[in-house]
């Protein structure tokens, strides 16, 4: 006793070939992906780049008031006066640096919102044609396969 196994091999290729499949949508898909990738990428380069001098800055002009503050001086007083000036300069310095990044990362915000708002829009248009697209497709290939069971 033999046993014959069917080849399923041309009955799915019969069977993919009467959905059709819109590789255009796909490519489109994926272009506007990447698309957005590089726009995020340099949303995020730009504040990181901001973010670098901003620290930079920072650094450097602690190391400037601290030079001031390390210089030696005539009455123990003295001392005690440039600690509490470098403290106090640190502090005024503290904020403005804060708020700087602040603003830094609020603008990385609204220029992430901004790209996905965008980006979501046209996903939702591409995805409305794909879909009137697809229907039709699957509407001509049920009529072909109706009329050719005929």
């Amino acid at each position: 006793m033999a046993t014959n196994t069917q080849d399923f091999t041309a009955i799915f290729k019969d069977m993919m070939g009467t959905f059709p499949v819109d590789t255009k949508a796909m490519e489109e898909h994926f272009k506007s992906q990447t698309t957005l990738a590089e726009k995020m990428s340099g949303v995020a380069l730009d504040a990181a780049g901001k973010s670098a001098e901003l620290s930079s800055k920072w650094t450097q002009d602690t190391l400037s008031k601290m030079e001031k503050m390390s210089k030696a001086q005539a009455e123990p007083a003295d001392y005690a006066k440039a600690m509490t000036d470098f403290a106090s300069a640190q502090a005024e310095s503290a904020a403005e640096h804060m708020s700087a990044f602040a603003e830094i990362a609020k603008k990385v915000q609204t220029q992430t919102m901004e790209l996905v708002l965008a980006a979501g829009k046209d996903w939702s248009e591409d995805v409305s044609a794909a879909a009137k697209k697809a229907t039709g497709d699957m509407t001509n290939a049920a009529k072909k396969a109706t009329a050719g069971a005929k």
